[in-house]
């Protein structure tokens, strides 16, 4: 069967920077709803459209095409007392954006005695990644699945709209 609109695709993936280190790799197959329901990156979507299982390929991205452009306005220093005492480099927390409803992610990169600089981008912004995949399955999606936009079943992305099967 081929990748065409209204497939659920499953594969195995791999994300690298263009050092060839690996940012993400997990240890099963994910599975998305192709055509168009952003269930990943449009450019694999674009490359994997019309091809069969066992189809293997390798897709270079720039910033725009994954997760944006660093954006140094993200960045922000805060009074230490806002945060909890045993605040660490690498911590996260869930912060708004002035004038936005969006809640970003915020990730500690540096603290000093009085202050914490957080930065709100996606830890991979700015970078050009490779992501190098293998499609493993290819089945009709379900009407369930057209209606909801997404994936389902153990592998399913977008399990964040509190229904449970």
């Amino acid at each position: 069967m081929r990748i065409e609109k209204d497939t659920v695709v499953s594969l195995k993936y791999e994300l690298s920077d263009l050092t060839g280190k690996v940012v993400e790799k997990p240890s099963e197959a994910i599975s998305y709803l192709h055509g168009g329901y952003d269930g990943i990156f449009p450019m694999v979507e674009e490359e994997l459209h019309h091809k069969e299982v066992g189809y293997s390929c390798s897709v270079l991205m720039e910033p725009e095409n994954t997760f944006g452009e660093y954006d140094s306005e993200l960045v922000r220093v805060e009074p230490r007392e806002l945060f909890p005492d045993d605040v660490t480099v690498g911590m996260q927390f869930e912060g708004g954006q002035e004038g936005s409803d969006d809640t970003l992610i915020y990730t500690v990169t540096d603290i000093a005695e009085d202050k914490v600089v957080v930065d709100g981008n996606h830890p991979l912004a700015g970078m050009a990644l490779r992501f190098d995949c293998t499609v493993t399955d290819v089945r009709p999606a379900t009407v369930e699945e057209l209606s909801h936009g997404h994936a389902h079943g153990p592998h399913g992305h977008g399990h964040g709209h509190g229904h449970e099967h």
